[in-house]
């Protein structure tokens, strides 16, 4: 079995995710690759100590990218929407 704090990278923190966590209580995370939804809500649930009610899972192709003579691609990464029960909250998230 995989350590939780190998299946959860970190939190993505935008303005389009910050939105999510104020209006429907959902909350962003930038997860491992070969990471699926079982693994991700058992993950959150026990480091959070909070309720997960569904995981949604989306893999971020890389992208191409130039600066000046040097190509390159974006790394793929998969993240996780996971919405929380009712009265659950991350404090982390916090700014």
């Amino acid at each position: 079995m995989k350590n939780v704090y190998d299946i959860i990278k970190g939190p993505i923190i935008t303005e389009k995710t910050n939105k999510l966590k104020e209006n429907y209580n959902k909350y962003t995370f930038k997860v491992a690759l070969d990471a699926n939804k079982i693994e991700i809500k058992n993950a959150v649930e026990t480091i959070f100590k909070v309720k997960v009610m569904s995981v949604s899972t989306i893999t971020v192709h890389p992208k191409h990218k130039r600066v000046g003579q040097h190509e390159g691609y974006t790394q793929a990464y998969k993240k996780a929407i996971c919405k929380l029960a009712k009265d659950n909250k991350i404090e982390a998230f916090e700014i």
